[in-house]
């Protein structure tokens, strides 16, 4: 029995000392890593034309060993990459595109890059950290021998463009057993997460076009179709459930006010945490947009533009990635960043910077509450997820902001990208050296999912909206 008890106690202590090698692997390399996440920082590609950030995350990752499947279901700047062989099988994801409208620098005030676009969700952070991740994990796989694969997923168009749905619906994760992810975000938290599931369409209204002071009985305006449209779903606000949330912004209303315009467009999200009430939304307003487009004398079509269903989540590899997360720690600002941190909290609003939402870890939690939406949520329906939120922002910002664009290209934004990395990598090793875990996430994934559920993509069978932000 001692003699067992002594093999028992030099493996656990050989793979405590493999992962501590992988994670000072991952300290040395950080600078690399660094210098790679604010190059797509500075290009801040949108989503599907994510051109150069795409091919440097795949040279990055090619360099390190990997085969790269590129363009799969689809979609040019999406791609699959893959070391190892045999099972079990982990995927890591990785996004890397920008929201238009947001240029920001590196600056603690709102001053435009003079771009047309920034990385206000962080996800120049969040495709460079998963594939730090899957390259650390490689390496300890290759020192290991045996079987295993490792998979990086390069996940394009995040931001309302669905890409995770595509490569869902293409089969791209039936195979894996695990699927793991991470967020940028003001805190450290490894909790139950949600998302809200979520449908988006353009509205396109045509009319005619007249003078609109000659002859204006010629014109039949499409704007006057977008806005009776906008008028009818405001009111419909009263009588939807308290947690959805439905947003609209007009593309394109006319071009001069002495014409009156026939063409206007107007670009909707429906949000809830129940797929099948995000679909009940959507029809009805489309049937807004149908009684618009009678009332104004208009045509109107729509483009499905995305859809994601609401995040499963998987308590049992939560616990893993909270265990990791919590050995790993948060950040501490330096003096500079400090300063800079402070700067930022103020134009918040914030009395108090609480920079120990960036430095600890929040409490574990068997449920979250959902706000926005990710298409994670399809891949968590397909295989296993968990994914972690970490500071990459000054606590207190929220995402889509100038400060979340201006943090995530300075330090205080690449220390948290490394944290997650880190994270990610100790997480997926537990996995591979613990085949029970991963069954008991998929005994729980199952439980979960039910007897009769059947996957249908709420994108339908339409292709990848690849211009969708033109």
């Amino acid at each position: 029995m001692k003699s067992c008890l002594s093999i028992l106690s030099f493996f656990i202590v050989l793979g405590l000392s493999a992962q501590e090698k992988v994670l000072k692997n991952l300290d040395s390399q950080s600078e690399k890593y660094e210098a790679i996440a604010l190059q797509i920082w500075d290009w801040a590609e949108v989503g599907y034309k994510e051109v150069q950030s795409s091919e440097l995350l795949q040279q990055t990752l090619s360099e390190a060993g990997f085969r790269i499947e590129k363009g799969v279901a689809g979609i040019p700047t999406a791609f699959v990459a893959e070391y190892g062989s045999g099972t079990p099988i982990i995927g890591i994801l990785g996004e890397y595109d920008a929201l238009p409208g947001l240029s920001q620098k590196a600056v603690p005030q709102k001053e435009s890059a003079e771009g047309i676009a920034g990385h206000a969700c962080g996800h120049h952070l969040f495709g460079t950290a998963s594939a730090a991740a899957a390259i650390a994990v490689k390496d300890w796989l290759k020192a290991r021998g045996g079987q295993g694969t490792i998979r990086f997923y390069g996940c394009p168009a995040e931001e309302g463009g669905s890409g995770k749905v595509y490569m869902t619906r293409a089969g791209l994760f039936d195979d894996l057993d695990v699927a793991l992810h991470w967020h940028p975000g003001d805190r450290n938290d490894a909790s139950a997460s949600a998302a809200l599931a979520n449908k988006s369409a353009k509205f396109r209204f045509h009319g005619v076009s007249a003078h609109a002071a000659g002859a204006p009985e010629k014109g039949r305006s499409a704007l006057d179709g977008v806005e009776a449209m906008n008028a009818m779903v405001n009111m419909m606000r009263e009588h939807i459930p308290q947690q959805a949330r439905i947003h609209y912004v007009i593309t394109d209303g006319g071009k001069a006010p002495n014409v009156v315009p026939d063409f206007a467009e107007v670009y909707y999200y429906a949000r809830h945490n129940s797929r099948d009430m995000v679909i009940d939304i959507f029809d009805r307003i489309v049937k807004a947009a149908e009684g618009a487009a009678l009332g104004t004398g208009t045509q109107m079509y729509y483009e499905m533009i995305g859809g994601t269903y609401e995040l499963l989540p998987n308590v049992r590899l939560q616990q893993i990635v909270h265990k990791n997360l919590e050995a790993i720690g948060g950040v501490t600002y330096s003096p500079q960043e400090l300063q800079f941190a402070t700067t930022i909290s103020e134009s918040l609003g914030q009395k108090n910077l609480q920079t120990e939402l960036a430095s600890g870890v929040q409490p574990f939690k068997t449920e979250g509450r959902a706000y926005g939406s990710t298409d994670v949520g399809d891949v968590s329906f397909r295989v296993p997820t968990a994914g972690i939120r970490i500071a990459t922002w000054v606590p207190g910002t929220p995402a889509h902001s100038w400060q979340a664009v201006a943090a995530g290209g300075t330090g205080i934004g690449t220390k948290g990208m490394m944290v997650a990395a880190k994270t990610l990598a100790s997480t997926a090793i537990d996995l591979f050296s613990n085949p029970k875990a991963i069954s008991e996430a998929k005994a729980e994934f199952l439980e979960r999912l039910g007897p009769d559920f059947n996957y249908v993509p709420l994108l339908g069978d339409r292709a990848p909206a690849l211009n969708y932000r033109e």
